[in-house]
């Protein structure tokens, strides 16, 4: 009876935790509709805006503005985007050791890698190793607005245009569908000076800047960094809820084989209960006849 009285507890311990899962699982659902919304609108903007950038950047040249100026030293400022939870499946675990990897790997390229981390399980894994970090951003995919993301390219923008570092990279989760996210790597700036289409054979169009191309430079380009930051966020925003629903329906699922087994289990040690007590019931008849 105890050995029952366990596998009941067991099965109701597993229930319990799948009720859990199961409302974890649409909920993430329903965040992950609104994020891919978010991610759909933010993704074309953010691709034009881009092209415009490197059409405007590539005429005006590098000594338009510092964004654009590439530099000879070895100074790499990291930003990693993990979120502030768990439960997310490899969503995290993932991209972590993507990044501890390329620490290891360019270590002597570089002379100094500057650490920029968002959320609190990038934060925790870098510490759990002593890694510095430089400055930390917590609670921002919770509740995501383009506040954060200007502070983000602020602080980022800041340090490049002082002289801290002279190379800007994003480590993220790019979102692919529910099931999928990729770890990327994407270089923020110096922005890359790409020829304009048609330019190379001599067809290439020029345009009349009013007030100017450094002013225009000077007031788009913080713009861009902060764009191009605002849609990595929503990325991440939209592949924490795909892995966070897809772990929990593997969760869920796995909850019932459990339950399944479980139960087969607590019959076939009920039954053997029942064939003992009638073994003994039938021996003690026998003995009292005999």
């Amino acid at each position: 009876m105890a050995n029952l009285r366990a596998i009941r507890k067991r099965i109701s311990s597993v229930k319990s935790t799948q009720q859990i899962t199961r409302a974890m699982k649409m909920v993430s659902a329903a965040k992950l509709r609104r994020a891919q919304d978010g991610i759909n609108a933010a993704r074309p903007y953010a691709r034009r805006m881009r092209e415009v950038v490197q059409a405007v950047a590539a005429r005006a040249g590098e000594d338009a503005h510092p964004l654009l100026a590439a530099r000879e030293g070895k100074r790499l400022a990291l930003l990693v985007v993990t979120s502030d939870r768990g439960l997310a499946g490899s969503f995290n675990a993932g991209l972590t050791r993507a990044v501890y990897r390329f620490l290891n790997e360019h270590r002597g390229e570089y002379e100094e890698i500057t650490l920029f981390v968002v959320g609190r399980k990038g934060r925790d894994f870098f510490r759990r190793r002593e890694i510095p970090i430089r400055k930390e951003y917590l609670g921002v995919l919770g509740s995501l607005s383009r506040h954060h993301a200007e502070t983000v390219a602020t602080d980022l923008v800041g340090g490049f245009l002082a002289g801290e570092f002279d190379e800007v990279q994003i480590a993220f989760n790019e979102f692919r569908s529910a099931i999928s996210q990729v770890v990327r790597f994407e270089k923020m700036f110096p922005i890359a000076l790409e020829k304009a289409e048609g330019e190379a054979d001599g067809a290439g169009i020029d345009y009349l800047y009013e007030p100017g191309r450094k002013e225009i430079l000077a007031s788009l380009l913080p713009k861009y960094v902060e764009t191009q930051i605002f849609r990595v966020l929503l990325e991440s925003v939209a592949g924490e809820h795909g892995a966070r629903m897809t772990a929990m329906d593997s969760a869920t699922n796995n909850s019932v084989d459990m339950i399944a087994r479980l139960t087969l289990q607590m019959n076939r040690a009920r039954q053997a209960t029942i064939t003992t007590e009638l073994t003994e019931i039938v021996s003690g008849a026998e003995a009292l006849k005999g």
